[in-house]
């Protein structure tokens, strides 16, 4: 009587993680196949049109005459740029919002993103470097900030409100050293400096897009390891220890995985603003939270820096870079977590 019981009372369970299962794999398989279309369509229509015959004959290296050249030297490079950018964003950002079950846990919102920024200002407008002396210097100081924030914020509460609220402090801080190197910034250092803090893929090459794949691989393979312990802290510092997880060294690969993302495809392509923000929140929307929200979440990512640089290039009366973009989408949405959180007492 008791097995049956016991049967009885597994079976809602069961029901749910499958139904769970399923939304899941549906959520991954849309974002999939958005991934191939934006892609096919930004392969084959800019300026002009290319037939598909045509893109696929200039992908497979055979001669495809002048469609060679506007598909293999223009486009793929600035698809690939946006594919691994997006993917590190996403992935990053869903990263620091579940570990510290908060969706304002962004690198946007805590301070990553702006010390990059800050530092490669500096780079440009008074060290007078360019390519990848700038972008060395932002991967530098992505890491480093994550490292002052994280000591600052150690001791009870560091895996919540209290990194959070030292992150927007650092932050404030770098964005008013970011206001004053560009005050005095010459007239075309300033202009630099802004297109990079604008966030972009203009000009993208297939040179500049290896490091971050392989920053993609490292830390992404790091944050996969990481994947299980990293669902178990969602029950809580206590529960978590209690089923064998070593929360303090689990936190400290994943944020060393998510900054080491951030940082490689903020060098790339500036900090692009709210990718890392929304990717999270959508993702757990689609696929109802669980294990899959960080594959998920890259994807959702990708989306939205593929989506976001053909709407600006092709879609919107003038010519925007991606991180105008993202941002006129993600700076709404900001809001209404703010004014969900009013109406739930506190709680976003």
């Amino acid at each position: 009587m008791t097995l049956i019981i016991d049967t009885q009372a597994a079976a809602p369970a069961a029901h749910a993680r499958n139904r769970g299962t399923r939304r899941a794999v549906m959520a991954l398989s849309m974002l999939g196949l958005c991934l191939v279309g934006l892609i096919a369509l930004t392969l084959s229509c800019g300026q002009g049109c290319l037939p598909p015959a045509h893109v696929l004959t200039a992908l497979t290296g055979a001669d495809a005459g002048g469609a060679d050249f506007v598909v293999n030297d223009l486009r793929l490079p600035r698809v690939l740029m946006s594919l691994v950018v997006g993917l590190c964003f996403g992935l990053g950002g869903a990263a620091f919002q579940v570990m510290l079950r908060n969706p304002l846990a962004s690198p946007d919102i805590i301070g990553i993103s702006a010390g990059a920024g800050a530092a490669a200002v500096f780079a440009i407008v008074v060290l007078s470097l360019e390519g990848w002396a700038v972008s060395a210097v932002a991967v530098g100081a992505g890491l480093g900030i994550a490292t002052l924030i994280w000591g600052l914020s150690s001791g009870r509460g560091a895996a919540g409100a209290r990194l959070i609220l030292v992150g927007i402090g650092v932050s404030a801080m770098l964005n008013s050293v970011t206001s004053y190197l560009l005050l005095d910034a010459p007239a075309w250092d300033r202009a630099e400096a802004m297109r990079w803090l604008t966030g972009s893929v203009n000009g993208a090459q297939l040179v500049q897009v290896w490091p971050v794949v392989a920053a993609l691989v490292v830390f992404g393979g790091l944050l996969a390891l990481s994947a299980r312990d990293l669902d178990l802290l969602r029950l809580g510092d206590d529960a978590a220890r209690a089923l064998g997880v070593r929360s303090d060294a689990t936190r400290f690969r994943v944020t060393l995985a998510a900054v080491g993302l951030v940082a490689f495809a903020t060098s790339a392509a500036g900090p692009v603003a709210f990718v890392a923000f929304l990717s999270g929140p959508i993702a757990a929307r689609l696929t109802g939270g669980g294990r899959c929200i960080l594959p998920a979440a890259g994807m959702t990512g990708a989306v939205l820096v593929l989506a976001g640089d053909y709407a600006g290039q092709f879609l919107l009366p003038a010519r925007l870079p991606v991180g105008v973009v993202t941002g006129a989408i993600g700076a709404p949405f900001l809001l209404l977590l703010i004014l969900r959180a009013n109406r739930n007492g506190g709680t976003l």
